[in-house]
């Protein structure tokens, strides 16, 4: 069995009580509030950093309602690069408030358009310079690839899911190519992403949150200065293997509370 796929079944009714009681109304509560200073503050704050701030306030509030434990694992690899493409399986709903909370620095996220729609979400979003992806649509989707390259260039990091979409069952599915299009693009590393737990606290069908560990782990940074994007698919293949090679390993790595990041 996948190390992913540990959630029980089915749901102890106590949690399904939790959740719908009080998860998912201390959730949507922070989520407004957070979402409307945010949009208040993007008014006179135009570097986009006070927003960012509030955004992982916000996603530890999420992580602490969930009643899950988040872990940072690999800390030394998130402090190599300044600026890189940090490239992550997708679990979960809930991966967006891990990454914030874990990852100690500014950055952007490449995330699908659909997340634009969402109240308060998706106005963050776009008042705060995350950049929107229309897989639908190629022009939108190379449009949205030159508007990831100019941010890294201007020395922003990126955080993208390769996969595309949540997985359906745990697995870790095949990864697109542009996260690795865009660091030889922009000739800076890729940082493979490992997440684990994030699923078993909500799967893709599910509206209940399983409380339990969850950790974000820095892979080794995959430097690209040299390549070309006819080595995409190859880059690619290896920000995979590392990804799925993290999420079988269970060696003791660095290891520090979102808390103490900065």
């Amino acid at each position: 069995m996948s190390p992913l796929r540990r959630r029980p079944n089915p749901m102890p009714r106590f949690y399904r009580w939790q959740t719908n009681l009080v998860q998912m109304p201390a959730f949507g509560l922070a989520t407004a509030v957070c979402a409307s200073l945010a949009l208040a503050v993007s008014l006179v704050d135009r570097t986009g950093r006070t927003q960012h701030r509030i955004a992982r306030v916000w996603a530890r509030l999420c992580v602490w309602i969930s009643a899950s434990k988040l872990t940072v694992r690999g800390v030394e690899n998130l402090a190599r690069c300044p600026v890189a493409v940090y490239a992550s399986n997708h679990t979960s709903y809930m991966d967006i408030p891990v990454v914030f909370a874990a990852l100690p620095f500014q950055f952007r996220i490449l995330a699908k358009e659909e997340l634009w729609r969402w109240p308060f979400i998706g106005w963050y979003l776009a008042r705060s310079g995350q950049v929107p992806i229309d897989q639908e649509n190629r022009q939108g989707t190379q449009s949205s690839l030159g508007a990831a390259v100019k941010a890294l260039r201007a020395g922003m990091p990126l955080f993208i899911f390769p996969e595309g979409s949540r997985t359906p069952d745990g697995e870790l599915k095949e990864f697109q190519a542009g996260a690795a299009y865009l660091a030889i693009r922009a000739q800076v590393p890729i940082v493979p992403i490992a997440l684990s737990g994030v699923y078993d606290l909500l799967p893709i069908h599910a509206s209940h949150f399983y409380p339990g560990e969850l950790a974000l782990t820095a892979c080794e940074p995959i430097e690209t200065k040299g390549m070309t994007v006819r080595q995409t698919a190859e880059l690619t293949a290896r920000v995979r293997a590392a990804i799925e090679e993290r999420l079988t390993q269970r060696e003791p790595v660095t290891t520090v509370s979102p808390a103490r990041v900065r």
